[in-house]
């Protein structure tokens, strides 16, 4: 950054509020979990498969939308809802 950005365009520090916001109703994140890591995302899910991989579609801030075997059904979820589905690792 130069001088010229830094006195034309301040840095202003994000709230983490903002930041669990950014991508709200715009982005799902699309995280691969074991059974375990699936029944603590999902407390009324009791009794997972074990061994299998699952898939959670998350909101922009965190919030669990939807379980699935299936990374492409968890990909096509997102699309069906409006959101533009994002890996996460």
């Amino acid at each position: 950054m130069n001088e010229y950005e830094k006195e034309a365009h301040p840095r202003v520090p994000m709230s983490m509020k903002e930041l669990a916001l950014l991508g709200d109703g715009e982005v799902a994140y699309i995280k691969q979990l074991d059974s375990e890591a699936a029944e603590r995302l999902f407390p009324s899910l009791e009794n997972a498969p074990k061994g299998i991989d699952l898939y959670a579609v998350l909101s922009a801030d965190g919030t669990p939308l939807a379980l699935t075997d299936s990374r492409i059904a968890a990909i096509a979820n997102a699309i069906e809802n409006d959101l533009v589905p994002v890996s996460v690792h």
